[in-house]
């Protein structure tokens, strides 16, 4: 029986495929789309503010609370689910990876928000009340922006949609933006984005320290004082979570998996996977399904 993920384009929203954004109040959304409760990837960037109801949520295998005030924010590839035990509602807004990238003059501006980064730890929060009424605002001039095509709209929503991302940041600690221009920081994020295109190929730190042009030293040194683990482990995380978003799809076995993660060998892969995640990679792709 095949068991796939499927990946969903916002071109699967029909009426939004050509504006590349997709805005709308949640408790709506969750109804019209029941499918996309279960497990499921996006292409394009997703977030969604919850005002109302409650129960949980699952991003890359970790489960959060669905709770009033709680934020989160996707960015494409990751693998998510809701599990809701009360009607919910909140507002969403799906948005393609190139809708911003015509409007700002630095494509790469969202990076400067750590919640864009999937391994910050600042993805799922909860706002301040005093940011609560705020956010809500914004997001409710959005959905005003979308009634009736008047002149700018399209480029005032993405102005309302930064306001959001800025009120967020804000709500973070002082402890986390002061990290944020830290050169170390910096670094640290140069090196998860290197992971993130070469986790397949290289498996070491050092073979990374001198892509950053550090030495191995400091690169183990940064990442046990900003993230208090080392470097290798960040590593070996990355190829965790693309061994879970393999496992997902039933028609893979473990060898094909294993072959596609390089591995010389899949008794190896099987090795590898017990000893980060504590169970094989048969038990687990069992427990999950």
């Amino acid at each position: 029986m095949k068991n796939d993920i499927p990946v969903y384009d916002i071109s699967t929203f029909e009426e939004y495929k050509n504006a590349g954004i997709l805005v709308s109040r949640f408790g709506h959304y969750s109804r019209q789309y029941l499918h996309l409760h279960s497990a499921h990837r996006h292409s394009f960037y997703h977030l969604v503010y919850f005002t109302n109801g409650s129960g949980s949520q699952t991003i890359d295998f970790q489960n959060y609370p669905v709770i009033p005030g709680l934020i989160y924010f996707m960015t494409p590839g990751q693998v998510h689910s809701w599990s809701f035990d009360t009607e919910v509602d909140g507002y969403i807004i799906n948005f393609s990876e190139d809708y911003f990238k015509s409007f700002l003059y630095n494509p790469l501006y969202l990076e400067n928000f750590s919640f864009f980064d999937e391994h910050s730890g600042d993805a799922v929060l909860v706002l301040p009340d005093e940011a609560r009424e705020k956010v809500a605002a914004l997001f409710e001039e959005i959905l005003n922006e979308g009634k009736e095509a008047r002149a700018f709209d399209a480029d005032l929503v993405r102005i309302l949609m930064l306001n959001i991302f800025i009120q967020v940041s804000r709500g973070l600690s002082l402890k986390q933006q002061t990290q944020t221009n830290s050169y170390n920081q910096t670094l640290l994020k140069s090196f998860k984005k290197l992971i993130e295109t070469n986790f397949i190929e290289l498996r070491f730190p050092k073979q990374y320290a001198e892509l950053l042009y550090i030495t191995p030293n400091h690169l183990n040194a940064l990442c046990n004082d900003l993230l208090g683990i080392p470097a290798g482990q960040l590593i070996r995380d990355r190829v965790i979570l693309e061994a879970k978003r393999l496992l997902i799809n039933m028609e893979l076995s473990i060898a094909e998996i294993s072959e596609k993660l390089a591995f010389s060998d899949h008794s190896y892969f099987i090795k590898f996977f017990k000893k980060q995640v504590g169970t094989t990679p048969d038990k687990f792709r069992k427990q999950d399904n």
